[in-house]
């Protein structure tokens, strides 16, 4: 997104973080999709199938928190810094909402 958008929109930095927060979500909800297809699976071609698609899923996962772990996004081994992160993320859709109500 444009800087001048984001500025405008109240955003700032925020985007980058949004985006990937939003595709870790969803590839964690996909990793469990895969995992529940796997026990379903009819035919062992298929099961064979999902699990590839179940490790590229993991691959995925593990790239994105690559990512979000190097930009400072995703702190999954200090609580205390996360939650400064998650604050500041809450905050900011706070304060979104509240601009977008008046």
């Amino acid at each position: 997104m444009n800087q001048f958008v984001q500025n405008l929109l109240g955003m700032g930095g925020m985007t980058d973080q949004v985006i990937a927060t939003d595709f870790l979500i969803s590839t964690k909800s996909g990793i469990r999709n895969y995992t529940v297809a796997i026990t379903e699976a009819a035919t062992p071609e298929l099961r064979a199938v999902l699990k590839e698609q179940l490790l590229a899923a993991i691959q995925t996962h593990e790239n994105i928190t690559n990512f979000m772990m190097a930009k400072g996004f995703y702190h999954p081994h200090e609580l205390s810094e996360q939650l400064q992160v998650d604050l500041t993320a809450a905050n900011t859709a706070t304060n979104l909402a509240q601009k977008s109500n008046s």
